[in-house]
């Protein structure tokens, strides 16, 4: 840009990218002197945009945290990856309780956007499709998100109000350890601090969070994520499984995910270690919770690798069944009731 203004709005939106720039550098970037550099700098600092002045060898300027979001200068391709994210974000349930937050932002980038770049944009979503079928997700409140966030990342406890699955409510202490998004849902894994024991709870069932005094140490090698997972795996439903599958890691997990079953070597128990070759073909122990037995003959027979049932034995009767059909299905030459 030429222009003094529309240098002014570049100036801006380098500052923006991050960190320290030298004058020399803006000046470079902007064709312009370094006394000019200062002069476009005042000009932000008159429109209460904090621009902070860094001395030394290293020195140059910066944005200084504000108390309000200064005007956002973003490129075609920025202004399009926000929007998508917005999308995106709206269909996984990964919003917040302000619904038309999401929706009120998209208006405001989409209103601002160049004419070329809206209709390249609209042309994308006229063609984009999803595999999935958006849900309808009861999403957490903004301010419980960013409280149980800020109460992460400094290791100090938070009171919560919470209600359960079966509407019970309750208020507990909670030593949060992690944020986990999964599934379309929000979720904290932390220690139940009233009966010392590890727990994850849903992000949209907590109505109200509050730090607390003092602070915790979560557990050494501490992984939220796969504490979650493993939750959902050993969950307390109807029926125990177990089995041997013969196989790579991959090869199973492709069909039982972490969140489904625990996979364990078969010899010792103990789960695969990480310098293990997980390419190696070997016999696995795979153990499961579930409700319901009858997705699992179809699932095993996908996975076309060696298996062993060891519990329940009503699964092996369901596999033998499942196996006959699909031999009985095989045999026929012609659907049934044709000549």
């Amino acid at each position: 840009m030429s222009r003094p203004t529309g240098r002014v709005l570049t100036l801006l939106e380098l500052l923006q990218s991050g960190g320290t720039r030298t004058v020399a550098e803006l000046a470079d970037r902007l064709g312009v002197e370094g006394r000019t550099v200062r002069r476009y700098v005042d000009q932000l600092i008159d429109l209460d945009i904090p621009v902070e002045s860094v001395r030394g060898r290293y020195g140059g300027y910066r944005l200084a945290p504000g108390y309000r979001l200064p005007p956002l200068m973003l490129s075609d391709d920025e202004a399009l990856a926000v929007l998508l994210g917005l999308i995106a974000g709206r269909r996984a349930g990964l919003t917040t309780a302000q619904l038309t937050a999401g929706e009120t932002a998209a208006a405001k980038i989409r209103r601002v956007l160049p004419k070329h770049t809206a209709r390249r944009l609209d042309a994308l979503l006229e063609a984009l499709a999803f595999t999935d079928r958006p849900g309808e997700f009861d999403t957490p409140d903004a301010g419980v998100l960013l409280t149980v966030a800020d109460a992460v990342r400094h290791r100090r406890p938070v009171a919560v109000r919470y209600t359960d699955r079966e509407a019970r409510r309750s208020e507990r202490t909670l030593h949060p350890y992690g944020i986990v998004a999964h599934a379309g849902r929000w979720y904290v894994t932390g220690k139940d601090a009233g009966i010392g024991e590890d727990r994850t709870f849903r992000l949209d069932r907590i109505a109200d969070a509050r730090t607390l005094p003092g602070s915790f140490e979560p557990p050494a090698g501490l992984d939220p994520a796969q504490r979650l997972l493993s939750g959902f795996a050993t969950a307390d439903y109807r029926h125990a499984v177990t089995l041997r599958i013969h196989g790579t890691a991959e090869q199973i997990r492709a069909r039982l995910p972490a969140g489904v079953a625990i996979l364990q070597e078969a010899e010792d128990g103990h789960e695969p270690a990480a310098g293990r070759d997980r390419a190696a073909e070997r016999w696995l122990r795979v153990e499961l919770r579930a409700e319901r037995l009858d997705w699992l003959p179809p699932l095993l027979a996908s996975l076309d690798r060696p298996f062993v049932i060891e519990r329940p034995g009503e699964l092996r009767d369901l596999v033998v069944a499942h196996a006959d059909r699909v031999a009985s299905c095989a045999r026929r030459a012609e659907p049934p009731g044709t000549s």
